[in-house]
């Protein structure tokens, strides 16, 4: 499976690279997982400077897309330059967002039914286009799926684990990341998160 973490300049530390770092554990089943931006080199809002492993071409191409958020994803979904580079599919592809990079999905038509998690400061610009946002942290419907709350990456990694590895690789790898002594409750917790918020088509 090819997994691409779509992130942009200014971006969240813990959206990309929770998702990453769990994710990333399927490697040996022969995952490949990836940091995707268009731009080369990407900071992050503390600073750190971090180099893309790929361009955003693999997230075209890619089983698995996470868009993370960042302090100017407005920014970027307000011109073509990078939103032109886009060529998501959902008949063939899960896509998911992090916080403000439910404006991605949003800009990219991707939210049909009008409806997206996402993080308190992004919440007015959905509304004011017309977007309802549930205060959940995760929801999906069908093959894309939002999130609220940095923390609640854990719920986008562990959705797409149960679409495209199943339940029993699912807990074993959230078991491994879970707090010492809690993975059971941080198992059954994720895994309810999922079951709750997801819906039929």
């Amino acid at each position: 499976m090819d997994i691409a973490i779509v992130t942009l300049d200014c971006f969240n530390e813990l959206d990309s690279f929770i998702a990453s770092g769990i994710l990333g554990r399927m490697t040996p089943q022969g995952w490949k997982v990836r940091i995707c931006s268009p731009f080369p080199f990407m900071e992050t809002r503390s600073g750190a400077r971090v180099e893309r492993q790929e361009d955003l071409s693999y997230a075209n191409s890619a089983d698995a897309v996470l868009i993370g958020s960042g302090w100017r994803t407005r920014d970027w979904v307000a011109g073509d330059e990078i939103m032109a580079q886009f060529k998501l599919d959902p008949s063939r592809q899960l896509i998911g967002s992090q916080c403000s990079g439910a404006l991605v999905l949003h800009k990219l038509g991707l939210l049909s039914d009008g409806v997206a998690c996402t993080d308190p400061l992004t919440r007015p610009w959905l509304e004011r286009s017309g977007i309802q946002v549930p205060d959940h942290a995760f929801r999906a419907r069908g093959n894309i799926a939002t999130s609220g709350g940095c923390l609640s990456s854990q719920y986008l990694a562990a959705w797409v684990l149960l679409r495209l590895a199943g339940e029993e690789k699912t807990r074993e790898i959230l078991s491994y990341v879970a707090p010492v002594g809690e993975e059971n409750d941080f198992v059954e917790r994720a895994l309810a998160v999922i079951a709750e918020k997801e819906m039929a088509n």
